[in-house]
């Protein structure tokens, strides 16, 4: 069941951080759209992943570190079938240019760090006696 509700929250945490990535992109305010969507996109990504993390704690529990895998592996799975032939392609890109890409793997690590600073904030007592 943990498993289960990780997916469906890393699901959601994905829409949200596609719908307003794609928003960003589509609205010119910096000169480079890509690097406006990815700061739009890391932004987003804080209230959005610790609202995620909030809820699976609230639902079920496990390790930061397997709910973190979980929800990325999720959201980098969407990508791979949804983000990247439906959003890159048609403009040029592709599936290395997505995946090699610095910002993505940046995202990649806030996000983990994040369900890591929700976990050691609201589970500091637990951690300290592991």
């Amino acid at each position: 069941m943990s498993k289960v509700t990780a997916i469906i929250i890393g699901s959601l945490i994905w829409l949200v951080g596609v719908s307003f990535y794609a928003l960003s992109a589509s609205i010119t305010l910096l000169a480079d759209q890509e690097l406006q969507a990815n700061i739009t996109l890391a932004i987003i990504l804080i209230p959005g992943v610790w609202l995620g993390t909030h809820i699976l704690y609230k639902i079920t529990f496990m390790y930061w570190l397997k709910a973190g895998s979980i929800m990325l592996s999720i959201a980098i799975l969407l990508d791979a079938c949804i983000t990247v032939p439906y959003f890159i392609i048609p403009y040029g890109g592709t599936y290395q240019s997505f995946f090699g890409a610095p910002a993505f793997w940046l995202l990649a690590i806030e996000y983990i760090l994040i369900v890591y600073s929700y976990w050691k904030f609201h589970f500091k007592n637990l951690t300290q006696n592991i």
